[in-house]
């Protein structure tokens, strides 16, 4: 499987990603700057956390208007899958792929922590490697990881089995203090429409490895690869 990891200036976890996409696969992910016109012919593209452009004006949005994501939304639109994560899921929105915007944490504190979050579609490609309920924990690291939408996108979201994952607590169960951010729903990530691209705000390219606290990420990416081999 070839890969494509987006880099912006401030992005600060594409080495975390080919690291975990090179465990699976052994083959290490090509980077591509964000002023490139163009992509490679790859089977999946990642847009890595960290903090593009300074997440001046709002997280991901001048990242959204460079030259590369318009090809990331064009090969999107193909049907190439495209898995945004943290700083990436906030890009996915800014351009319109995913649903919704990121908004400031409800304690308006950077959060860096463990956290469980429960998965509530094991029916895709990039969830296969999951049973839907089965609990997760992987580390999140941000400041604007508070996913909003209005009623009616997140009633369609929960209709069309586009929740991909909710946080929860060590039982599975969605609680106040299991939610780091204040997300509507507690809401972790969502698909598109076509269930073909993914945005989460924790970071399952930072839980595989036990000394690290976590293996539970190793499965996401080798849920992806085996579907797209």
């Amino acid at each position: 499987m070839k890969a494509a990891v987006i880099v912006f200036p401030g992005t600060n976890r594409e080495r975390d990603v080919c690291k975990a996409l090179a465990a699976v696969t052994g083959s290490v992910p090509i980077l591509v700057w964000h002023g490139e016109r163009a992509l490679p012919a790859v089977d999946l593209i990642v847009v890595p956390g960290g903090f593009a452009h300074g997440d001046y004006l709002r997280a991901g949005a001048m990242a959204a208007h460079s030259p590369i994501m318009r090809e990331v939304a064009g090969a999107a639109g193909n049907g190439t899958p495209v898995l945004g994560i943290c700083n990436g899921f906030q890009v996915l929105t800014e351009t319109g792929m995913l649903p919704g915007a990121l908004m400031r944490n409800a304690g308006l504190k950077f959060v860096c922590r463990d956290v469980h979050v429960r998965v509530e579609n094991g029916q895709t490609l990039f969830t296969s490697g999951y049973e839907t309920g089965q609990r997760v924990t992987y580390p999140v690291a941000h400041h604007d990881g508070n996913y909003f939408a209005d009623e009616a996108t997140l009633d369609r979201l929960e209709g069309e089995d586009r929740v991909a994952f909710r946080y929860c607590a060590t039982d599975g169960m969605p609680t106040e203090n299991g939610n780091p951010n204040g997300s509507a729903r507690d809401i972790a990530g969502i698909f598109n429409e076509t269930k073909t691209v993914l945005g989460l705000m924790p970071h399952p390219e930072n839980a595989i490895e036990a000394e690290l606290g976590s293996t539970d990420g190793l499965a996401l990416f080798q849920g992806i690869t085996e579907a797209l081999a």
